[in-house]
């Protein structure tokens, strides 16, 4: 019953995805790298690195902001807040500030986000004993056949690529049971940090030389025709609950773990993934859920107010667009926003003696919110 209920929650997930708008562009954290290289970030920023790289530097790193919270919208508080002081820098050096459109501010994002995905770091010792005690070795030979028919582990192509795992794990999982019940063996269930040290002692072992792992997102289209094709709206009726609680604090070792623990339903169920399919239907997911901005408009109208944006927005003399009537507005796409007119704002408001805003993340998430909500026509004229 505890399985079916898990099942149940995930689906009102998904379902809730589907409804809602597709602002953001699908992300990809490897274009994400070029990205900081190509408009100039990587000439004052690093990511983690070490004390040599730091000293090439001479912003912050920006690995201390990137944590299991991080959102879209601290991102884009976080660069707000900076802007001033950045754009000064960056003249400074004589670094022109490069065009970056949505797309590039979604890439960039992902970038950021795929350096902590993988945490809870995993310990290879943990990992020996967990796969001995949880009877993984019963069947699974590292580089020796122990049952005809079970891959060897060191014939595994995703110890790098935690999604494309999950994706071979749902598809034996009834094949897994089967055998197991036969072996008189439990269903193991497994925590994001078991499965953590798990890849890493599997990663580890000699046959297996270590490749650090990947973070990859496929089409959020493609992955929500999966999740009709599939079959999933059949049984995902209750789309409201679980969809507010997002990925905050989740890595993807973790998703792995919940897909482990009850994806024994799911597979007797018949569902299976071709190659690759499990990415666009968690990429899908992962679009959805985490660039979901989950603000307050009526608090955002407030902060709106309290940080001078209408002075210039809702005067239509002052030039500045009156942000209304879109009802497309993200963090993603404030990121960008500011990149392309960030400089001619911060000249404006310095015309009119305003102080450049600052924002925390929730009074980010808040004013998206409210934007989102304003009609054409609504801006003071």
């Amino acid at each position: 019953m505890n399985c079916i209920r898990k099942i149940r929650l995930v689906s009102a997930v998904l379902l809730t995805a589907v409804a809602l708008p597709a602002a953001t562009p699908a992300t990809d954290s490897t274009r994400g790298a070029q990205v900081f290289a190509d408009v100039s970030c990587s000439q004052c920023h690093r990511i983690g690195g070490n004390a040599a790289a730091a000293e090439k530097t001479i912003g912050p790193d920006l690995g201390r902001i990137i944590d299991r919270g991080f959102t879209p919208s601290l991102l884009a508080s976080t660069m707000w807040n900076h802007a001033p002081t950045m754009w000064a820098a960056m003249d400074a050096r004589k670094i022109a500030v490069k065009p970056m459109d949505d797309q590039a501010a979604a890439d960039l994002f992902a970038f950021f986000y795929s350096k902590r995905f993988f945490e809870n770091p995993g310990d290879a010792g943990r990992g020996k004993q967990l796969f001995t005690s949880r009877s993984c070795s019963a069947c699974h030979g590292l580089t020796e056949t122990k049952i005809s028919g079970v891959q060897l582990v060191s014939h595994w192509t995703s110890l790098n690529d935690p999604i494309g795992m999950i994706e071979q794990m749902w598809n034996h999982a009834s094949t897994m049971h089967d055998l197991m019940a036969v072996k008189n063996i439990k269903w193991p269930r497994l925590s994001g940090q078991d499965v953590a040290d798990l890849i890493v002692y599997l990663r580890n072992i000699p046959a297996n030389p270590p490749e650090p792992g990947v973070f990859r997102t496929a089409s959020p289209a493609s992955g929500e025709k999966l999740f009709e094709t599939k079959g999933c709206l059949g049984c995902h009726t209750s789309p409201e609950t679980f969809l507010s609680a997002g990925l905050a604090g989740q890595t993807l070792t973790d998703v792995a773990a919940d897909m482990w623990n009850h994806g024994i339903a799911m597979s007797s169920a018949g569902v299976r993934f071709q190659p690759g399919e499990m990415r666009d239907v968690a990429s899908f997911i992962w679009t959805r859920r985490l660039l979901d901005n989950g603000g307050d408009a009526v608090r955002g109208k407030k902060v709106f107010a309290a940080r001078n944006c209408s002075t210039c927005h809702d005067d239509a003399s002052s030039g500045a667009p009156a942000l209304a009537g879109t009802k497309d507005f993200t963090g993603i796409s404030i990121i960008a926003a500011l990149w392309r007119h960030g400089p001619s704002m911060l000249s404006l408001m310095q015309q009119k003696h305003l102080a450049w805003p600052r924002f925390s993340e929730k009074e980010m998430s808040d004013v998206i919110a409210y934007l989102n909500t304003r009609e054409a026509g609504s801006a003071k004229r």
